[in-house]
């Protein structure tokens, strides 16, 4: 593995990591009143263009993050639905 792609996992370990406390404190508190459901789906269509664009150029750290950064946004998008009322 060459350094631009140790850089891409790290990035991407930093970036979808930094979604992760977000997501557990939808879930404990189940409120989501502070998330704009505008963000939320930005995010989700954002997330879905990097993913097919790693699997277009077949690049793994991109696939594998974006991946995961999906699977938040739809956590997040259903805790939103749930109790962001």
């Amino acid at each position: 593995m060459d350094w631009k792609e140790v850089l891409g996992f790290f990035g991407g370990l930093l970036t979808t990591g930094g979604m992760v406390p977000q997501v557990w404190r939808l879930y404990k508190l189940r409120s989501a009143r502070e998330i704009s459901l505008t963000f939320n789906s930005l995010y989700i269509i954002g997330i879905m263009f990097w993913l097919f664009y790693g699997i277009t150029y077949g690049l793994v750290s991109v696939i594998m993050w974006n991946a995961i950064g999906l699977a938040l946004g739809f956590l997040m998008l259903y805790a939103k639905l749930k109790w962001g009322r």
